[in-house]
């Protein structure tokens, strides 16, 4: 039988450090990858809870809000509790989410003549930003009062809008509430704050 040699190579220092540099590398290389795909995680999850629980982000479907807002529109809204008329609110309605004006707000009297002029607590409001005045789809008796707890709202679209002026909708509860529109960011031609 035939004897076979081992060769042991011998390393030099100076090998042995580039080896040595390498596995240090290697290390700090992975340890930097973990703790980067950590902090994306978590910053995913702040963005998340944030837009879900305290900014949420709306996508306007329908012309109901025109032309203050138009399909297509991103929008981000604010969790609140108290709303003042003009404010433009998201609210759930048949697990969908719906966008309206406030108008009234809970105990007050509200008013709409046949050609669409509406008055709270017997005084005509201004409402700059409607084109047309129309009555729309309406099957309340006027004058109206705003039961507790509920808010009435109508579309800026007046004459398509299906809002508080009907039975199917009615007033909005609190609790029905998503936030209060603040600030479009989508298209960024039309980027601001919302009046």
């Amino acid at each position: 039988m035939e004897k076979k040699e081992k060769t042991v190579k011998t390393l030099t220092t100076e090998e042995i450090e580039r080896e040595l540099k390498r596995v240090r590398y290697n290390e700090r290389y992975g340890k930097t990858l973990r703790s980067t795909v950590y902090t994306l995680i978590t910053v995913a999850a702040v963005a998340v809870l944030v837009a879900t629980l305290l900014l949420p982000v709306l996508r306007i479907y329908g012309s109901s809000m025109t032309p203050t807002l138009v399909d297509g529109d991103l929008i981000v809204s604010v969790k609140e509790a108290k709303f003042e008329r003009g404010d433009i609110i998201a609210f759930y309605y048949n697990n969908k989410i719906l966008v309206k004006r406030v108008i009234a707000n809970p105990g007050e009297w509200i008013d709409i003549d046949p050609d669409g002029d509406v008055a709270v607590n017997g005084i005509l409001i201004e409402e700059p930003y409607i084109q047309d005045k129309s009555l729309g789809e309406c099957n309340l008796e006027f004058p109206y009062q705003v039961p507790e707890g509920k808010i009435f709202v109508m579309g800026d679209h007046r004459s398509v809008s299906v809002d508080s002026r009907h039975t199917s909708v009615g007033c909005v509860a609190e609790e029905q509430i998503v936030g209060r529109l603040v600030m479009r960011i989508w298209p960024l031609s039309a980027i601001g704050m919302l009046e």
